[in-house]
């Protein structure tokens, strides 16, 4: 009975009652709940874990003799509850001393574990309660190793199951106790490794904590004490490696975990929080990072406290001490009547449950971390080593990464990492250390990937430090004068090329100025970590275009882009000083990859549409503007630091001083302004300048320009030197002193009376600065000493006290550092300090999406980019990188034709045609013999081109990139005509050109393909002199063959040349030969000017270079040179883009003109072809000149051209029949296209150069017999009459002159007749066409307002000049066809009056009668036919007489005297008859004589005397005419007359 009853006391006791329970737990406890771990589980988790603890303390010796005692309540109050009364023995004693704690913490667990013996279900039980035994096992510094792992084992276990839950009961006081104690956590020192053991566990449960579900649940407290833990863990460096890697890796954990809190957090809301705490109690948020140990005994901490030198105290101002080793918490309150209550429960670090109840974690302690992380970074500090800041790095770019761009919504964040944060880790990228460096570029780059927006200058210092450690070093470097063009290109801004950080170097008065330090350039390891660090940033999207936005375009800021793609461009090619290939290749491979994707960039962003451009930002055009007065200023400001009045002078001019003066502005005030806005002045030189006597009123107006405004005057002086460097004269500084000193007074400051004590207090401020800062001085002054000197100085009384500790104060804190002063950090903090102001002003960093900025960007870097480009395409192996090139030289190609650039596409083709390996800088005028073999039914010619060309890989690729860009894009090219047009050029002598491309147009035979060699003229030897040897050594010397002999072509050859079409055709040469006739002018105007340049180079420039070579005599006749077939084709390709774009026939006929006139000029000195085909290329281009209203006149230009060739080409075979062919087509398309006469005179003149040839003489008649025949196409004018007649006289003469050199052949031969000589036929004919011309010309005179005279000696006497000429032809057929027509024409009726008709009559017989009959008594002529020309004296001496009577002895017609006339037809009757006394000419003279006389006789001219004598009936005429006639008529016929006509007999 009695153990029934105690057994229900017992339970009683520890029941739930007494335990602290959630105020809304069920009162039905032991049921499951769904979905939860059940409950019974959770409680024998928690029953093993106190079992697992307990053991771990009985095997420990200390503590096996504690685990008898069952706790601390005192047995007497068991007794009461039954009624009993019990004594106290005496010789019970209660443990105490260290026996009694240790049995305390047993004692724990056996009454936790009575508690929950009756419970069912432990989540309604407050979790501090359940975990107080194990708190207290880790806050007790009587816990062993192994017993302390256990606990804190037990503390993962409960995490893991879910005992410590969000849903726990008490969560927040029991994770505030957890935080505390595991911050606190004591245990005795034991073997290393088993130490690390509880060390590892305790960084596993605050990442359970941190890091589980109930993480969201912690306070900043609790957050900061954890992260403090394991950061210190991750700095003490007695720790295992091992272990310090898994701190650090937690730490990682931890730290993504709680920065990534800030995607959830509300800015606004966070940064409240850091303004107006929520608890007065709040404890304040303070890490420090010590690299201590945690605390283990107190005897083990003290040990090594001795050792630890004491700068391991703190850190910094801002951060405190932490704990080396705390103090043991106060013992608990025995209370054996009741368990303790929540209220009972003892706070963490001291503070109440009630203060526990707070937000959760959110910024501050976010801050916090940040901060601390940020103060380890400061290469400054000696407390921390590189190992520190390397476990510092990784875990702020591990919190940067985590957090991403969300970080810069949070200004207290985004401001530590501005500053210092950003200055920390500038710095570190200059260690030497590769780790150091490694982490710190890492954590650059991602800094500016998060918060890019809002480090604007910060990103170009840091890249513009990144270009000048990667950039070789230069050559030599030149020593900067005062105001020399070499100033700082970043004024203001931070330089991290200064020395390592060091003591401040102090330069000695009268030193030489000191030059700006070069960055030593980076080598090996740390080369390779910028470069893939630069790679990196500039892979982000647009990242070249935001740097030229946000630069380039920036008046304030470097050239950055300029200056990246300058150095990308440079590192490409091979570098000096690095020995690695490895390194090297991978240099120029990212190089290469970063400009490959800046114009990958650009390409893509042509047919993509922009975003809208933000309101917020600047206008692009003000942009552009910007950057285009840039240069400007920019040479403004370097002109003005070498000579002042040259920069001014350069900024007047262009406008960037004194221009636009607004109302009352003078020209010293637009001065001062440019000198306070423009960064890129010597700072020395421009005080120096604006000290100047001569520029006083310039020093007011720029002092004038500060606001001093509520600024003390030790603000107020440091904002002015730091806008220049004070000068080094007295005056100088005077002057500066008085304007500013009546500035700043003008502005009202407190406390000051007058102008002289602001000027005393400026003097004083710069004494006070050198006293307080200078290294030099050793005995500084007090702020008694400051005081003392000022006194009596306010207008004669003394400045209050605080007044001049204020001044003194600022002055000692902050130095007043002129700019370019110092040198080292002295030098970096002030350059930081003026980047950080300028920040202010820069605003923020513009993110361009917009294709806008891409021209001007390209126009500014094609050029070394496409250089870049086409080296790694021609020298890198890498096919990716091969690939890459050519898809980057086809995006340079399609920029350059959008942003119409011809440059850009020239130099693109140029750089990809130097890689084909088709151009050649000497190519052969005669073509070698290449074997031709057939392949499947084809032949193939295999030449050294086309093996070469078949082997380059390379070449091949580039051969079809580049005209697969040439296609299409034709109309961007330029210069880039003559690259194309010379691989045309050699693909053509190598024969790999397409068929279509090789044929030439011909006004005979059609089209014909261009032949490669051309006919050589067969040499006439010389006959031998010698004899038998001589024969001999001949017959010996002469080859076996006159054909050169043709070498063999192998399968590899002929494989490759196989390969070589294959590409060829893939390249599409046709096509691109047929686009060129459709581009633009410009663009079409270039592929001529190109055809011709090179055609003159292979013709014109030879022929003159030979000439002046062989040329040793005037007598030496003029070289010519052998057939070219280039020059043909060349020729030919110009010839056909001219006449396929007769719509730009204006613009290119001057240039093919140019060409041919050279050509035909010097005509005798080209191969007969090349001049044929000129011919007709002029010919084909006239065509072209007809349809053209306005060149009109080069037509007749070109025929003359033609006209004047030297009658031996123009009479060669070929270029006469080309010569006429062309010359009929175009009359035949232009009838009416020559009217003048000058005009017809120049088509008889190329008519009239080609009669000697056969053939071109045979179309040359038909043409002049169409156009004088009766039909639609007889073309007989006044203007063409004249020349008509001139040209079929020439023919008739062909045919005399055929005739006679037939005769001359031989003795006997058959005469030359129409019949059997097409020459004589036409001369026959010719004859006739006369004929028919005098029967047309009544028709053309009708209605004409032609004189008669002028139809006379213009029409009808050259007509019968001819044909007079003609009767004497050595042709008979010709001659007497000639002699007939002339004496129809004479004996028919007169074309004119008879007023006119004796006008005429002496030129009919002057110039065509007796000059015939005269010619045919001269023996030459009668040479020509000896059997037909006695005829021709017959009818010649018949027409004399016919003609005479016909025109002399009409009745109707008044009688001139024509004595003269009638004794000159005497004496040529008396030639014709004593010519040849044994021809019928002697007997058929006196016959027409007969004829004659009777006829004169009747028509009473002719009247003899009377027979008496008397004379009486003959006038004075009459009478003088007979006698005459009398007289001459007696020498060859005497009597003759007197027979005739008796003397009249007497009536």
């Amino acid at each position: 009975m009695i153990l029934d009853v105690l057994a229900d006391v017992l339970a009683s006791a520890f029941w739930s009652p007494n335990i602290p329970m959630s105020s809304s737990s069920p009162t039905v406890v032991g049921h499951p709940v769904v979905g939860h771990r059940r409950p019974a589980t959770i409680k024998y988790v928690l029953y093993a874990e106190i079992l697992a603890v307990t053991s771990a303390m009985r095997k420990n010796s200390r503590w096996a003799s504690s685990t008898v005692v069952v706790g601390t309540r005192d047995p007497r109050t068991l007794g009461t509850n039954l009624g009993l009364r019990i004594s106290s023995p005496a010789n019970v004693a209660s443990l105490s001393g260290r026996g009694s704690k240790e049995a305390e913490l047993m004692a724990n667990f056996i009454e936790l574990k009575r508690s929950i013996q009756g419970l069912q279900d432990l989540k309604d039980v407050d979790l501090n309660y359940l975990l107080a035994p194990f708190f207290a096992i880790l806050r007790s510094p009587l816990s062993t190793g192994p017993i302390t792992s256990a606990a804190l084992s037990s503390l993962h276990t409960f995490f893991v199951c879910g005992l410590i839950s969000p849903d726990s009961f008490g969560l927040d006081t029991a994770l505030a106790e957890l935080s505390s104690t595991i911050s606190h956590c004591k245990f005795e020192a034991s073997d290393s490794s088993g130490d690390e053991v509880v060390l590892l566990k305790i960084m596993t449960v605050i990442q359970d904590c941190l890091c589980g579900s109930v993480g969201s649940r912690l306070g900043d407290i609790e957050v900061c004490e954890m992260l403090e833990t394991v950061l210190t863990t991750c700095c003490q460096m007695r720790l295992s490696e091992i272990l310090r890697r898994s701190a650090e890796n937690t730490m990682h954990a931890l730290v993504r975990k709680v920065f990534s809190r800030l995607h959830e957090l509300d800015p606004e809301e966070e940064e409240a929080k850091l303004i107006v705490p929520e608890a007065d109690s709040e404890p304040e948020l303070k890490m420090s990072v010590v690299p201590v140990e945690p605390s283990k005994t107190p005897q083990s901490t003290a040990e090594e406290g001795e050792q630890e030198p004491e700068k391991e105290k703190g850190q910094d101002g801002d951060m405190d001490t932490p704990e080396s080793t705390p103090q043991p918490e106060a013992e608990p309150k025995a209370e054996p009547e009741k368990p303790p209550s929540e209220d009972d429960i003892p706070s963490p670090s001291g503070v109440s449950a009630s203060a526990l109840k707070r937000p959760e974690y959110g910024l501050p302690s976010i801050l916090e971390l940040l901060r601390v992380l940020v103060n380890v970074l400061d290469p400054n500090d000696q407390q921390h080593t590189d190992s520190t800041r390397l476990i510092a790095l990784a875990i702020l770019n591990a919190a940067f990464e985590e957090a991403g761009p969300v970080i810069a919504m949070f200004p207290s964040l985004r401001a530590l990492i501005v500053d210092p944060g950003c200055k920390y880790l500038f710095q570190l990228a200059r260690s030497e250390n590769t780790s150091i460096l490694h982490l710190s570029l890492r954590t650059i780059s991602t800094i500016l990937d998060c918060i890019g927006k809002h480090l604007r200058l910060q990103q170009e210092l840091f890249l513009a430090f990144t270009i000048d450690r990667l950039s070789l070093p230069p050559a030599k470097l030149n020593v900067g004068k005062k105001g020399g063009l070499n100033a700082s290109p970043r004024p203001g801004t931070p330089s991290l090329d200064t020395p390592p950080l060091g003591p401040i170097d102090e330069r000695p008065e009268n030193a030489p100025l000191a030059t700006r330090v070069t960055v030593p350039p980076a080598r090996g390891e740390t080369r390779e970590l910028i470069l893939e660090t630069l790679s990196h940033i500039c892979n982000h999207p647009n990242f070249m275009v935001n740097v030229y936005t946000n630069y380039d375009c920036d008046i304030n800021c470097e050239n950055l882009f300029e200056r990246l793609i300058d150095f990308l461009t440079k590192a490409v090619y091979p570098a000096q000083g690095i020995p690695n290939p490895e390194s090297q290749r991978n240099t120029q491979y990212l190089s290469l990859e970063i400009l490959l994707a800046f114009v990958n960039e650009m390409a893509a962003r042509l047919d993509a549409t922009p975003p809208a451009w933000p309101s917020e930002y600047p206008q692009i055009d003000s942009l552009l503007a910007a950057k285009s007065q840039k240069q400007l200023i920019l040479t403004g400001a370097s002109l003005f630091n070498f000579k002042p009045k040259s920069g001014l002078a350069f900024l007047e001019e262009n406008g960037l001083i004194y221009k636009d003066l607004a109302p009352g502005e003078s020209k010293e005030l637009s001065l001062a302004k440019y000198l306070k806005t423009c960064t890129r002045l010597d700072k020395r030189l421009l005080g120096d300048f604006i000290s100047r006597p001569d520029q006083l009123e310039v020093l007011k107006e720029f002092i004038g320009l500060f606001d001093f405004k509520g600024k003390d005057i030790a603000e107020a002086m440091r904002l002015l030197l730091e806008a220049f460097r004070l000068p080094g004269e007295a005056q100088q500084i005077a002057r500066i002193t008085e304007t500013f000193a009546a500035v700043y007074f003008a502005s009202g400051p407190e406390e000051i009376k007058s102008e002289d004590a602001v000027y005393v207090l400026a003097y004083s401020v710069i004494m006070l600065n050198t006293d307080q800062h200078n290294p030099q001085v050793r005995k500084r002054m007090a702020v008694e000493d400051y005081q003392k000197n000022l006194r009596g100085v306010n207008d004669g009384t003394d400045f209050s006290p605080e007044f001049v500790k204020t001044i003194f104060d600022s002055i000692r804190k902050r130095e007043i550092i002129l700019p370019e002063e110092h040198a080292g950090q002295a030098g970096f903090e002030f350059a930081w300090k003026e980047l950080l102001a300028r920040s202010r002003q820069a605003g923020d960093f513009l993110e361009c999406q917009t294709p806008a900025f891409d021209v001007e960007m390209f126009k500014t870097v094609w050029k070394p980019v496409i250089t870049a480009i086409a080296y790694a395409f021609i020298t890198f192996e890498d096919d990716y990188i091969i690939q890459r090139a050519i898809a980057g030289f086809r995006q340079c190609a399609t920029l350059a034709g959008r942003f119409n650039l011809p440059d850009v596409f020239d130099f693109v083709v140029i750089s990809l045609s130097q890689a084909t390996g088709l151009l050649s800088e000497s190519l052969p005028s005669v073509i070698p013999n290449y074997p031709v073999v057939e392949v499947e039914g084809q032949s193939v010619t295999v030449s050294r081109l086309s093996v070469e060309f078949g082997t380059n890989f390379k070449g091949q690729l580039a051969a079809v990139v580049l005209f697969n860009i040439v296609n299409g894009n034709g109309n961007a090219l330029r210069e880039g005509w003559t690259q194309i047009f010379e691989m045309f050029q050699n693909l053509f002598l190598h024969t790999l050109l397409p068929s279509r491309m090789l044929q030439m147009q011909d006004f005979l035979g059609g089209v014909v393909t261009i032949p490669m060699r051309g006919s050589q003229p067969q040499q006439v030897q010389a006959p031998s002199q010698g004899g038998l040897l001589s024969a001999l050594s001949s017959y010996l010397m002469t080859p076996y063959s006159n054909e050169p002999q043709v070498p063999d072509a192998t399968d590899a050859d002929v494989e490759n040349t196989l390969c070589s079409i294959d590409c060829i055709t893939s390249c599409r040469l046709d096509e691109l030969y047929s686009q060129i006739v459709q581009l633009e002018p410009e663009a079409i105007v270039a592929a001529v000017r190109a055809l011709e340049a090179l055609a003159h180079e292979r013709a014109i420039a030879k022929l003159k270079l030979q000439t002046e070579d062989n040329l040793t005599s005037l007598d030496d006749p003029p070289p010519k040179l052998p057939y070219d077939p280039a020059s043909v084709f060349l020729l030919e390709t110009m010839i056909n883009i001219a006449t396929q774009a007769p719509q730009y026939i204006e613009e290119i006929w001057p240039i093919v003109f140019e060409h041919l006139s050279a050509l035909l000029s010097s005509s005798t000195q080209y191969s007969d072809l090349l001049i044929e085909r000129a011919v007709v290329s002029l010919l084909r281009v006239c065509r072209l000149l007809a349809q053209t209203p306005a060149l009109r006149d080069q037509l007749y230009v070109s025929f003359d051209l033609l006209a004047r060739m030297d009658p031996s080409v123009a009479s060669s075979i070929g270029i006469g029949e080309q010569i006429i062919s062309g010359l009929i087509l175009i009359m035949k398309e232009h009838k009416d296209i020559i009217k003048s006469p000058t005009e017809w005179n120049l088509v008889f003149a190329l008519i009239r150069t080609t009669l000697s040839q056969a053939e071109a003489a045979k179309m040359s008649f038909d043409l002049i017999s169409t156009l004088t025949t009766e039909g639609p196409d007889m073309q007989v004018t006044l203007d063409n009459f004249a020349g008509l007649v001139n040209v079929l006289d020439d023919f008739a003469t062909a045919a005399g002159t055929v005739t006679e050199a037939h005769q001359q052949r031989r003795r006997k031969v058959e005469p030359l007749t129409g019949a059997n000589s097409p020459a004589v036929e036409r001369g026959s004919r010719s004859i006739d066409l006369l004929s028919g011309l005098y029967k047309r010309l009544p028709a053309l005179l009708e209605g004409s307002q032609v004189s008669h005279s002028h139809v006379w000696k213009q029409l009808v006497l050259p007509l019968l000049t001819s044909l007079g000429h003609q009767s004497t032809n050595a042709s008979r057929e010709v001659r007497h066809s000639a002699i007939g027509q002339l004496q129809r024409i004479l004996l028919g009726p007169s074309l004119t009056s008879e007023d006119t008709v004796q006008n005429q009559v002496e030129d009919i017989f002057n110039r065509v009668v007796f000059k015939l009959v005269d010619e045919l008594l001269k023996p030459q002529v009668y040479q020509r036919d000896p059997q037909g020309i006695p005829e021709t004296r017959l009818r010649a001496s018949a027409l004399l007489c016919k003609s005479f009577m016909h025109l002399e002895l009409r009745e109707s017609q008044k009688r001139p005297d024509f004595r003269l006339l009638w004794i000159q037809i005497l004496d040529l009757m008396d030639r014709l008859m004593n010519i040849d006394k044994n021809d019928q000419l002697y007997e058929a003279v006196p016959e027409s004589l007969k004829n004659v006389l009777l006829v004169m006789n009747a028509a009473g001219i002719l009247v003899p005397p009377p027979a008496d004598g008397s004379g009486e009936e003959q006038d004075e005429v009459q009478k003088t005419l007979w006698t005459a006639t009398h007289e001459r008529m007696e020498r060859f016929l005497p009597r003759f007359l007197t027979s005739i006509i008796p003397p009249s007999q007497p009536l």
